[in-house]
């Protein structure tokens, strides 16, 4: 049973806060960039590829790990205990903030500034230590788990049920919200505040991510419109800066980042939005008109690069959900006897 939370400040509208964490992020993402410039002379290695991440020091310093390193850890423990503590209270959702709201965005809006400060006395964020890789996979998870949870909702398939069990949908959404925060503060704290237009995109999508966390058990946390608009939004950041890179790269992957991304969204992400079926039919028809239209000149032998993206989040769907159903069950195999026949 849900207990009433007696820090709840009903003065406070959520969704007032909502509109001017928006705003925050606009602005200080404009912010980034008109600092960007003190950051032209920073020397950097050459770029070696895929697996480099171009924006680190040819020659760190302890100090200069030390000065990523340990404010990203405070932040993130920062963070998973409000989380944690907000659970243990089990609060209504309200259209006011709970004091651990208010909490949160203040301990984000510190730690955005901090980053901002660090990034132009050390430079260095966590790419110094750990793979580009790890950053990308930390995304994805987000958008598997994304995925899993509003498979109920919209379907998985084309707005149909994938058969994935209700078991493991609970655990998500359980536990979402650290795993969310985590993908979050590590990809915020994995790059420097550098102003090129590749970071300004992911910068202020980290901004709006930290926003809609921070607003945990709120109505504006629920609000359909806004956590749509969030989950498109991550697909057109992530299509039109990767499509963006690989174009202006010369590397002819823009298509795969396109069209992959562009596949979600007409096999999942479209069919929750409460579209007709005609409009829904108009995209799909849109949709393979430029991939007929794109591979028609590019070849049809590099077709597969549509599927790419999509197999790869859809199996992750699929391996998230067995290595859950794994857990239960071998919590089920631990547990005391009496627990299990209890």
């Amino acid at each position: 049973m849900t207990r009433p939370d007696p820090l709840t400040s009903p003065g406070t509208s959520a969704q007032r806060t909502l509109w001017g964490g928006v705003a925050f992020s606009l602005l200080f993402t404009g912010l980034i960039w008109l600092l960007g410039g003190r950051l032209n002379d920073t020397p950097l290695l050459p770029d070696t590829g895929a697996a480099w991440y171009y924006w680190q020091l040819p020659e760190p310093s302890i100090v200069t790990r030390l000065s990523a390193w340990v404010p990203y850890l405070l932040h993130q423990t920062v963070i998973w205990a409000l989380i944690y503590a907000a659970q243990k209270q089990r609060p209504q959702y309200t259209g006011g903030l709970h004091r651990f709201n208010v909490l949160a965005l203040l301990a984000n809006a510190f730690f955005i500034v901090l980053h901002l400060v660090q990034t132009h006395v050390f430079y260095d964020g966590l790419a110094q230590d750990v793979s580009v890789f790890s950053s990308q996979a930390s995304v994805v998870l987000l958008l598997v788990m994304v995925l899993l949870m509003e498979s109920r909702r919209r379907g998985l398939f084309f707005g149909r049920q994938a058969g994935v069990p209700d078991s493991a949908i609970r655990v998500v959404k359980h536990y979402h919200g650290y795993v969310f925060a985590w993908a979050i503060i590590y990809t915020f704290w994995f790059h420097p505040m550098v102003s090129t237009p590749g970071h300004l995109v992911g910068f202020i999508y980290m901004f709006l991510l930290m926003l809609q966390g921070s607003l945990f058990f709120t109505r504006a946390h629920l609000n359909r419109a806004w956590t749509t608009t969030l989950e498109v939004l991550v697909l057109v950041l992530v299509l039109a800066h990767g499509a963006l890179v690989a174009y202006m790269q010369g590397n002819g992957m823009w298509p795969m980042f396109a069209f992959g991304f562009g596949a979600i969204f007409v096999v999942t992400q479209m069919h929750g939005l409460g579209w007709p079926r005609w409009a829904k039919a108009v995209t799909a028809a849109l949709y393979l008109g430029l991939v007929t239209l794109v591979y028609s000149g590019r070849g049809w032998g590099k077709v597969n690069e549509v599927i790419r993206i999509p197999v790869i989040e859809y199996l992750s769907v699929f391996v998230l959900v067995g290595l859950i159903a794994g857990g239960q069950w071998i919590g089920r195999k631990w547990r005391p006897r009496e627990a299990r026949n209890a």
